[in-house]
């Protein structure tokens, strides 16, 4: 791995065995990556990387005043995503089950934990409910797309990942889910899930992979576009 320097921002370089340049701003701390072809000229990627500029300060900054950056400490009065929404959260103390409840109609998510809780078990907690919640949406969407794709999914999981939304193991009929798709919009989960599933029809993403796509979901570039803006730009 190298690293470049563009307007005072470090940016890692990994060279593997792709045809196109891939650039990621990755959480939690808002490091900067570029994956490139292995022969691709190092003035080509500086290149790239320059004329992107604008877009990694942008996503840049927004981990910072999202308090992302420097990692968040699960206090009232922090802004928790959920389903493409932004909730204020409050925390409270009991002696009862530690748990989470949105409150939809006041914009609130209630964090209920221990006094002494750690920041790492606050996170831990709440990271838990959103699995809980995706675990529960994901089946009927699967169940959905299966009659209308005609694949069979044969198992799913929910699974933190840095830079991936979802991956499908073709050969075990299983796809996997990226936790923070709980923050997205439905319409982000449902087309990940669909996605992933269409890769049990077509391993790579060819014209076969996206004529499908086009078909099942007409409208699935939307989705792609809210989570590039978020996450990864491709080149």
């Amino acid at each position: 791995m190298d690293i470049i320097k563009i307007d005072g921002i470090e940016i890692e370089v990994v060279r593997k065995k792709i045809k196109n340049m891939n650039l990621y701003v990755l959480p939690p701390d808002g490091r900067v990556r570029i994956t490139a072809p292995l022969r691709m000229k190092d003035s080509t990627i500086r290149n790239f990387a320059g004329s992107k500029l604008d877009w990694i300060k942008k996503h840049r900054e927004k981990y910072l005043a999202l308090g992302i950056q420097h990692g968040k400490k699960y206090l009232s009065g922090e802004i928790h995503s959920y389903q493409g929404k932004d909730y204020l959260l409050n925390v409270f103390c009991t002696n009862k089950k530690q748990r989470v409840e949105l409150c939809n109609e006041k914009g609130q998510i209630n964090l209920y934990v221990r006094e002494n809780s750690t920041v790492e078990q606050r996170k831990k907690i709440l990271a838990e409910w959103y699995r809980s919640r995706l675990k529960e949406q994901i089946p009927g969407l699967i169940d959905k797309w299966e009659k209308i794709m005609g694949v069979k999914v044969k198992s799913f999981g929910v699974k933190s990942m840095k830079t991936r939304w979802g991956t499908c193991n073709r050969n075990a009929g299983r796809i996997w889910i990226n936790l923070e798709l709980a923050k997205k919009s439905p319409k982000c989960l449902e087309y990940i899930v669909v996605h992933e599933m269409t890769h049990l029809i077509e391993k790579y993403h060819n014209k076969r992979f996206y004529s499908c796509m086009d078909r099942f979901m007409p409208d699935w570039k939307e989705a792609r576009k809210e989570l590039k803006n978020t996450l990864i730009i491709t080149q």
